[in-house]
């Protein structure tokens, strides 16, 4: 990070032009930024702000949802585990395309209700096919369908993520154990990195998303699962607010069938591993070098 930052920058101008001026200079701005409050929009970069200056930031996400959406939330600053890498698999001979995944993920991590959104698609697929352009991720039959397969599509948490390349205002990066995150108090919502992503796992925000204040989930991380504000994009973070603290993801705990499968790459005896070392793994796009940390099997 630069030691001049995008939002310092705009702070002195707003010290040298004086209040006034400085309003009308911010207005067209503010009008693209109008979900976030003054305090976000000069924030620094989240890599930038010390153990203090984090502490006011959760307190102050804290009290806003309180103010605007009338539910008390607490929001923490989860960080990486050493001795951890995080990997995912899933199994796709018995995955039934219930969708009970994605289902957890829009209640997890506080998805705009309106929309149904989630950052999981579950594709049905033909047998024997990989051929999304004739899958379907709106099907609406009974499941599972003759003849029929289900593959889930998330954010693959890549180790060489094009989305992260292409953010002019390093707003997405990688942190120490693989996770792809967002600082959604940085992110400008320019979109780069939705288009560079070639799994289609990032959300832009058009609206300001609505959610019940009974709904909302109240156990926050500021890199994850909080409300995130209109005009920014989002995308799925391994759910960093719990398997930071040794639990599951929100999708993996929810799933019936037992098919989605989450661990440490590091350690040895951990399920991740034991699925790498004895099944038959692939990657989607693998052509791309993305180098994706989710991987598909089947059982035969």
């Amino acid at each position: 990070m630069s030691d001049v930052t995008r939002r310092t920058a705009i702070a002195g101008i707003g010290a040298t032009l004086g209040v006034a001026a400085f309003a009308k200079v911010m207005e067209p701005v503010r009008e693209f930024t109008k979900d976030l409050s003054l305090d976000q929009f000069l924030q620094r970069h989240y890599r930038e702000l010390s153990p203090e200056d984090i502490q006011g930031v959760l307190r102050r996400i804290e009290e806003d949802t309180l103010r605007e959406r009338g539910a008390r939330v607490q929001v923490a600053d989860d960080k990486p585990i050493p001795g951890v890498q995080f990997g995912y698999a899933l199994n796709l001979s018995v995955c039934n395309g219930c969708r009970k995944c994605a289902e957890a993920c829009h209640e997890e991590n506080n998805h705009d209700r309106a929309t149904n959104q989630s950052y999981i698609r579950v594709f049905e697929m033909e047998q024997g096919s990989l051929d999304f352009e004739h899958a379907s991720a709106t099907y609406d039959h009974a499941v599972p369908a003759p003849g029929k397969y289900y593959m889930p599509v998330q954010c693959q948490q890549c180790d060489d993520a094009p989305c992260v390349s292409v953010c002019p205002v390093e707003a997405t990066w990688k942190e120490e154990d693989g996770v792809v995150v967002v600082d959604y108090d940085w992110c400008i919502g320019c979109r780069y990195c939705e288009a560079a992503c070639p799994y289609h796992a990032r959300r832009f925000n058009w609206t300001k998303p609505e959610i019940p204040a009974e709904e909302i989930n109240p156990d926050q991380g500021y890199l994850s699962n909080r409300v995130r504000p209109q005009g920014v994009v989002e995308k799925c973070h391994f759910c960093l607010h719990r398997t930071r603290r040794g639990k599951l993801p929100a999708c993996a705990e929810a799933c019936p069938t037992g098919a989605r499968v989450f661990g440490n790459l590091l350690d040895p005896e951990s399920p991740i591993r034991w699925v790498l070392a004895n099944k038959r793994v692939f990657v989607l796009k693998e052509e791309l070098g993305t180098r994706p940390r989710f991987f598909y099997f089947f059982d035969s």
